[in-house]
């Protein structure tokens, strides 16, 4: 069974705006940290955005996205979203949702314990 199942990824222009989603499983704990990371032809995974439980949701942005994605959780429904608003060409990549078990939002792919399969984002000029 796939612990995370991304959606809403597709081919949009650029100043549009997509939202992923990410659905996990029964097995995942509604405390995990959840982050969304991407990783675009020739380049390392990097991440993107994170969200914590503590303290109502403590959220990380990484610059190149700040002021333009929202990350949100909605624990009722085992699900995890990125708002994505005024995308640009660089933001083309595969995008991918990831949980760990632990407080703490870390930046580095490997420190995450569930990952989902991918879904591809493509912004056009």
């Amino acid at each position: 069974q796939v612990p995370l199942v991304e959606s809403g990824g597709g081919l949009v222009q650029a100043g549009g705006s997509l939202r992923l989603s990410c659905a996990a499983s029964e097995g995942i704990s509604k405390n995990a940290t959840v982050a969304w990371f991407r990783q675009a032809p020739g380049k390392e995974r990097e991440i993107v955005a994170a969200i914590s439980y503590v303290n109502g949701g403590t959220t990380y942005y990484t610059d190149s996205v700040r002021g333009r994605f929202t990350i949100s959780r909605d624990n009722a429904k085992n699900t995890a979203y990125l708002q994505m608003n005024s995308l640009k060409p660089e933001d083309t990549a595969v995008y991918y949702c990831a949980a760990r078990d632990g407080i703490r939002i870390v930046i580095l792919p490997r420190f995450y314990d569930y990952w989902g399969q991918g879904t591809q984002v493509t912004v056009s000029e």
